[in-house]
């Protein structure tokens, strides 16, 4: 099969197309032929400095297609089924083998494209508003990198339950497009100061929850942007820099920080059960999954640049 892979990290100029082995099937898993690759924040972090667990090495998290084999311990799937699926590599291919457990049935009907796009970045948002950021309705919400996967989904999902939501974005071009999808109030970083604009926006109160998965230097912006009780789901490390805060200025708020990763739970009947919800409801068009651009598999390293330039809203997506 074709793949686009690597044999070290670096930056996306190491990525190569090439003929790789196809994968074999376990019994307690499915063989897709892959429509779309979602890439994810992650697959350009990996791709920077993860492990290689294999050389030359198949990145990617998530993606979505077609049934082509399943394991003989499988009941619950059948071949010609569309599905989307995470793993913990191995996206970016014509074919990708995962447990039958990390794939997700797509309704008929529901454009695989979109799909693909769902588990990762809606699961992770819903994660960081609910499970652990235990939103209330008529709660004000600070989004960071509002354009990026995440960002798009929890703006979305923060409305939908009732929250005012204000987000951050590099463009004020790319902050008009996130107003469609809920945004009440954006802030360009690059030439606002984020903690000031949201002081001002709240009249000094400062903003319930943050969704942070920038991190870096980032991160205690958000945490300086709390009002009394705030909390932060702190998501990621997309900014690539080192996360030096001041956790004294939690104290004098009871303001919290937490952790948040979808990784380390979407084995659980929980998360497995919120991303087939979310699944279902895009499918009946209860939000919006945006997708920004599409590349061929054969141009892997140049999607890889093109999120990393900062100036995509929503995903971008492979076709093999």
């Amino acid at each position: 099969m074709k793949a686009a892979v690597y044999y070290q990290n670096g930056g996306p100029e190491v990525l190569k197309y090439e003929d790789v082995p196809d994968p074999e099937c376990h019994p307690k898993g499915v063989v897709i032929r892959v429509e779309a690759v979602s890439i994810e924040g992650g697959d350009t972090l990996n791709r920077w400095h993860g492990a290689l667990l294999s050389k030359p090495h198949v990145v990617g998290y998530q993606a979505g297609g077609e049934i082509v084999q399943v394991g003989s311990e499988v009941t619950d799937l059948k071949a010609g089924q569309k599905v989307t699926t995470v793993f913990g590599a191995g996206s970016h291919a014509a074919l990708r083998a995962v447990p039958a457990r990390n794939a997700w049935p797509v309704p008929k009907g529901f454009d695989i494209k979109l799909a693909a796009a769902i588990p990762v970045p809606f699961g992770t948002a819903n994660d960081c508003l609910f499970e652990f950021g235990h939103l209330k309705p008529g709660e004000t919400v600070l989004v960071q990198a509002g354009a990026s996967g995440v960002g798009v989904a929890a703006i979305q999902l923060a409305k939908r339950a009732g929250a005012t939501v204000l987000a951050t974005a590099s463009t004020n071009e790319r902050l008009e497009r996130l107003k469609p999808l809920g945004l009440d109030h954006g802030i360009n970083y690059k030439t606002d100061d984020v903690v000031k604009s949201v002081m001002k926006i709240t009249h000094n109160r400062g903003v319930n929850l943050v969704v942070d998965p920038v991190g870096g230097a980032t991160l205690q912006g958000s945490l300086l942007s709390l009002a009394y009780r705030g909390r932060v789901s702190m998501v990621g490390a997309a900014g690539r820099e080192a996360m030096t805060i001041d956790v004294s200025s939690l104290m004098a708020g009871n303001r919290s920080l937490t952790g948040v990763f979808l990784g380390a739970e979407i084995g659980t009947d929980r998360a497995h059960n919120m991303i087939q919800r979310l699944i279902d409801e895009a499918a009946r068009g209860e939000f919006k999954v945006v997708i920004d651009r599409t590349f061929p598999l054969s141009e892997a390293g140049a999607a890889h640049a093109y999120i990393e330039s900062r100036q995509a809203v929503g995903r971008v997506l492979l076709i093999p």
